[in-house]
């Protein structure tokens, strides 16, 4: 059965492969499934990206010109930088292969790399994060109606959390969701009024409103 690929289009990759030639190729055959491909060369650039960008998974070669794989993996490990990573390699070694394993790498890829292989390493890597950002989603749905009492509201309240952005922000105005749902503006209000007085959602600008999930640690 083939995997479901959209899921990757929310998450951002770091790839690392000193062959400039395959480097281009398969940036370019990944950046059609993700959000984000940060494709460079060297340990120093990957490093800038991880210090300036949000990234959920790392793609990286094991022989690099004058550096190491490996050796990349171990040191962001110690600065307590804990992203999945999936190792790509010419060689078999076994030598590697064990380096990989005691590093709890997701994965071990074989040059040339499969981008179908590759692209399924990458679904089986992100979807615990997709599954377990589902169940916290369904969580806090129930928290924020367990908060409220008008059962009639349960809609907006499911309307708003699959519509969070991934700063946890809402964008939309009353007359925006009367469009969508059956409900009066008053009703509408005092819904918005009772989640703020929980601080449960802060309007913080115009149309805009941050959702607080330590509010629901009751």
């Amino acid at each position: 059965m083939s995997k479901n690929l959209e899921i990757l289009k929310d998450f951002n990759i770091l790839y690392l492969e000193d062959d400039e030639s395959l480097l281009k190729h398969t940036k370019d055959a990944l950046e059609d499934f993700v959000a984000n491909i940060y494709g460079v060369k060297t340990t120093v650039e990957a490093m800038k990206i991880l210090l300036e960008k949000r990234v959920d998974v790392i793609i990286s070669d094991i022989q690099l010109e004058n550096e190491n794989g490996i050796n990349f993996l171990k040191y962001i490990k110690s600065k307590n930088i804990n992203i999945p990573s999936i190792l790509t390699t010419a060689h078999t070694d076994t030598n590697y292969l064990i380096e990989a394993i005691k590093l709890k790498v997701e994965n071990y890829l074989i040059k040339p790399i499969d981008i179908n292989e590759l692209l399924d390493s990458l679904v089986d890597v992100l979807l615990p994060k997709v599954q377990e950002k589902e169940l916290k989603k369904n969580e806090n749905i129930i928290k924020t109606i367990g908060a409220i009492t008008d059962s009639k509201q349960v809609e907006i309240v499911k309307y708003i959390f699959n519509n969070l952005d991934e700063n946890n922000n809402f964008f939309g105005s009353y007359s925006e969701i009367m469009d969508k749902f059956s409900i009066s503006k008053p009703t509408l209000i005092k819904l918005f009024k009772d989640l703020a007085d929980k601080n449960i959602l802060i309007k913080i600008a115009h149309k805009t409103y941050q959702f607080d999930e330590k509010s629901l640690n009751y």
